[in-house]
């Protein structure tokens, strides 16, 4: 269980290119392998930032689903979550163009760990435009030239492994268009 920081889960193709599944926050459970049935997760569980975990042999998770109601309620309730914003990014995928995909990436992430800040709202772990394409399923150069408008028209700040989204309701509007 991730109990503080943020942790990116990646897949690498059989080309070798790393992909960014998703981001988990504080609170929920990583390594769920039992969970969808398996003996190991297929991808890369990477901090994001600094974070703190609990952890416990994989050989105790039966016992617990037994011992303690909640765990398998609260276990499968999260798998159904995770489940359900796979398949919200593969209509994206499908159905968005890429500045649609990138501005509703920037949205999730700022709902699931948005930090307000002076300036808006941060995302409250180290990112990378680069990470920002592995997300979207687009390329570096096509999130640096959108990020780079966006910061001419007041609507994000980007530094360093940081973004902040000035004007969160102007990216509900580009998610949608």
């Amino acid at each position: 269980m991730l109990l503080d920081g943020y942790v990116r889960v990646v897949r690498i193709t059989p080309t070798g290119e790393q992909v960014t599944a998703l981001h988990i926050p504080p609170g929920q459970l990583i390594g769920i392998a039992r969970a969808i049935g398996r003996d190991t997760y297929p991808a890369t569980a990477m901090t994001a930032s600094d974070a703190l975990a609990l952890s416990w042999p994989m050989h105790l998770w039966n016992s617990f689903i037994v011992e303690y109601d909640g765990f398998s309620t609260e276990s499968y309730k999260m798998l159904g979550h995770r489940l359900g914003e796979v398949q919200n990014k593969i209509v994206e995928m499908a159905t968005q163009q890429v500045e649609q995909r990138v501005a509703n990436a920037l949205l999730r992430l700022v709902n699931q760990t948005g930090r307000k800040v002076e300036s808006g709202i941060e995302i409250d772990f180290p990112i990378t435009r680069q990470d920002l394409s592995e997300l979207t399923a687009t390329t570096l150069h096509t999130v640096s030239r959108l990020l780079s408008g966006w910061e001419k028209q007041g609507l994000v700040e980007s530094r360093r492994k940081r973004i902040v989204v000035r004007d969160p309701h102007a990216l509900v509007i580009l998610s949608q268009k």
